[in-house]
């Protein structure tokens, strides 16, 4: 399905991207995603396909706002038997409840459920009404880190087995790496959109990078012609070598992974970058399920750099960002 929607107030706004299971719009918050989705669901003054012109009632529209709009006051069956129609309402009810693995708990208000458990009755409660768009407001904003991954997974499945094209918005990259297809906002516009593995492999720009949660992304400047460019960092008062072909004096936004950053012990005090090491300070360490990461000061910035398999335990070490590990994008 093919969302194009054009948004005048109360922010000017332009979007057209094409939804295929469960897709997630990134974006960083006053983007206006959220506008986006009540443009969609008719809960505001926009034009565009699909459903242009109907009022809310009759747009085939599933939405969960954030937070999951429950009614306090009403138990888990009567929340979503709020969206449907016609006799035996608590029957139909209980059944979608059973979908989501909820029917157990059809009695329960909502503040006797789990965030996970409410977003289900919520989701239950929007494929009741069947729809022929599922729009989900940051889905993952009321989950802990400890459940949030089960949480998604269900709430995915459950996408896919009903069959029906769901839209999430979120600024979450946790989201963003579970989804069928991924759409980048930035500045209000479309900027990116594919596979999450095509994105994460190849970002637009920085702005994608850094949505997408990639580490070490920071701004500076090329120095001097591409056979013999260097990239002058100002926050960590250094200049590097880099290859890039790009011109001389171009402003960037770069980037080089936390695996590529070569980490040695023992700097030597007032070390520079003559030899191809710099000098820098480990802040902090984090260790990990798949490895650990030390957070290091240069300069005013800080880069992330895996630790090497024999445990770095020094505080000041030297480094070296190789030439062909950093890429670089021009900034707008």
């Amino acid at each position: 399905m093919r969302v194009d929607y054009r948004i005048e107030r109360p922010v000017a706004l332009a979007a057209s991207f094409e939804v295929e299971g469960f897709t997630v719009l990134l974006g960083a918050s006053g983007e206006g995603k959220t506008l986006l989705l009540r443009a969609i669901a008719g809960l505001l003054p926009a034009r565009g396909k699909p459903f242009d012109g109907l009022p809310p009632q009759r747009r085939a529209v599933g939405y969960l706002p954030q937070g999951h709009a429950l009614f306090p006051h009403l138990n888990a069956w009567q929340n979503v038997a709020f969206a449907l129609r016609g006799a035996d309402r608590r029957r139909q009810a209980v059944e979608w409840l059973d979908r989501v693995g909820l029917a157990a708990l059809a009695e329960r208000r909502p503040a006797q459920l789990s965030g996970g458990q409410q977003q289900r009755v919520a989701l239950a409660r929007a494929l009741a009404r069947q729809p022929r768009l599922l729009l989900l407001d940051e889905p993952t904003s009321a989950l802990d880190p400890a459940t949030r991954d089960d949480v998604l997974a269900e709430l995915i499945a459950e996408v896919h087995a009903a069959g029906i094209p769901a839209l999430a918005v979120s600024h979450d990259p946790a989201l963003a790496a579970v989804a069928d297809r991924l759409v980048v906002m930035h500045d209000r516009r479309i900027v990116q959109a594919g596979t999450p593995a095509a994105l994460h492999a190849r970002p637009a720009n920085g702005a994608v990078a850094r949505l997408l949660g990639h580490r070490n992304v920071h701004r500076g400047r090329l120095l001097g012609k591409p056979d013999a460019q260097r990239l002058l960092w100002p926050d960590a008062k250094m200049a590097v070598p880099v290859a890039t072909g790009l011109p001389d004096d171009t402003v960037v936004d770069w980037h080089i992974a936390p695996e590529a950053i070569e980490l040695h012990e023992a700097c030597a005090a007032g070390a520079t970058d003559t030899d191809g090491l710099v000098a820098a300070t480990v802040e902090v360490r984090q260790a990990g399920e798949h490895g650990g990461y030390v957070g290091l000061r240069c300069g005013q910035a800080r880069l992330w750099a895996k630790s090497p398999s024999s445990h770095v335990t020094a505080d000041d070490v030297r480094l070296r960002l190789p030439p062909l590990a950093i890429r670089c994008w021009p900034r707008d």
